[in-house]
């Protein structure tokens, strides 16, 4: 403190003023760097998540059964007498019965008022 004290009587007030305002600005460049940092990662993640997100979001064209009854808010047994009666369309591979999500879109459409 009193090396301070003592450097501060020979120095001149501009240049005390100087000397302050340049630890100011050093302080100050350093706290926007660390808070850069810290923006620079949050934005990395989350921008990371919202990747992983779409890549999740991917729908299959084709549903089976179960799937179209949830899509269309139906029980499977309905969804089964739909495709009994030949209003849905539907892929067959083997005994496995697909709907195509278009026709289950084309469906809605049809059945609206």
């Amino acid at each position: 403190m009193m090396a301070r004290a003592a450097m501060d009587n020979t120095l001149g007030p501009q240049a005390i003023a100087r000397n302050r305002a340049t630890t100011t600005d050093t302080t100050l460049y350093a706290l926007v760097s660390a808070i850069a940092e810290e923006v620079a990662v949050k934005v990395k993640s989350e921008i990371a998540s919202h990747v992983q997100h779409l890549a999740v979001r991917v729908q299959p064209t084709l549903l089976n059964v179960k799937e179209a009854a949830v899509y269309l808010g139906r029980s499977e047994q309905s969804v089964q007498h739909l495709i009994f009666e030949k209003e849905l369309p539907v892929v067959r591979v083997g005994r496995r019965v697909h709907l195509d999500r278009r026709d289950l879109d084309a469906w809605i459409e049809k059945n609206k008022y």
